[in-house]
């Protein structure tokens, strides 16, 4: 199996992500995913800084790929997206439909992001031709899920006609909004955020009156309060899954992706906390439960 680094989904600045990306060139990522998927307002780091870290990256070996904003709010987004999808040297990542219509307008191949609701095997056929290269599977989806839909596409002729990509470590992405949360939790408009939420570089906790952590607010997106870990599930990734996924939560996910290659065979179990870590969409389970 590949390992990828995902985008980062939180707002860090410029310096920490110009740092956060000088130690992933050195590490054993495979495939390494950039730029902003969650607001559009989040620009302290231009295009041509991304392009200097996406060419830093792929001197390195390391294949890289641009993210595209989840939900598409505005024309001047999308002339944003524009920019990205014609950058003329990288693969990029669709998370919106319109993206994909502005790949396939110019035959351009696209990785197919978690964020577009792909559920079964006639959509991912539709996808594939219009040139999709790589599917990352719905974060909410099980084992179980995967391997009824490969089937489907073994139905229809086209399994191993595309790579297969789960997000196995990471707070799960659940839902995006019009609405600022993190504004709003700090009494400002959504128009007059300030990007507040550079403040909170691994978001803002959410606890139920159990005092249980149910979610964590990143600007608009909505994340899992636990911290979803598949590193002890990857044997039964074999045969189903080409690339494994972890999105950066600090500088030590860039360590954990040599923890999970170490247990690709169940050789080195990695630790769980009950009260952080979480398995259970995976397993079929309620969310933020914790299967060992």
């Amino acid at each position: 199996m590949k390992y990828a680094l995902g985008p980062v989904l939180w707002y860090w600045p410029t310096d920490t992500l110009g740092d956060f990306y000088q130690d992933a060139a050195q590490s054993s990522a495979d495939i390494i995913y950039l730029g902003e998927s969650v607001c559009s307002k989040r620009r302290a780091t231009r295009f041509n800084q991304w392009m200097e870290f996406a060419r830093l990256l792929a001197q390195s070996g390391k294949q890289v790929v641009f993210s595209t904003l989840a939900l598409v709010q505005s024309a001047s987004e999308l002339q944003e997206i524009k920019r990205y999808v014609d950058n003329g040297e990288f693969l990029i990542e669709a998370n919106d439909l319109g993206t994909v219509n502005m790949a396939a307008e110019q035959k351009l191949p696209f990785v197919v992001g978690h964020a577009l609701n792909c559920y079964n095997a006639v959509t991912l056929r539709m996808l594939l031709r219009l040139g999709m290269t790589r599917w990352c599977m719905p974060v909410e989806l099980s084992r179980d899920w995967l391997i009824g839909i490969q089937q489907q596409c073994d139905e229809l002729g086209i399994h191993g006609k595309f790579e297969t990509e789960v997000l196995a470590y990471g707070h799960l992405p659940l839902a995006l909004s019009a609405r600022c949360f993190t504004a709003r939790s700090e009494d400002k408009p959504k128009d007059e955020c300030e990007t507040c939420c550079i403040k909170y570089p691994q978001g803002r906790r959410v606890l139920s009156q159990e005092d249980q952590q149910v979610f964590v607010l990143n600007g608009i997106q909505t994340m899992s309060g636990y911290c979803y870990n598949l590193g002890n599930d990857l044997i039964g990734m074999h045969g189903l899954v080409d690339v494994v996924r972890l999105s950066p939560e600090n500088k030590q996910t860039l360590a954990l992706i040599d923890r999970f290659r170490a247990n690709e065979e169940g050789q080195s179990p990695l630790m769980m906390a009950q009260r952080n870590d979480c398995n259970g969409y995976w397993r079929k389970l309620a969310g933020m439960a914790l299967q060992s």
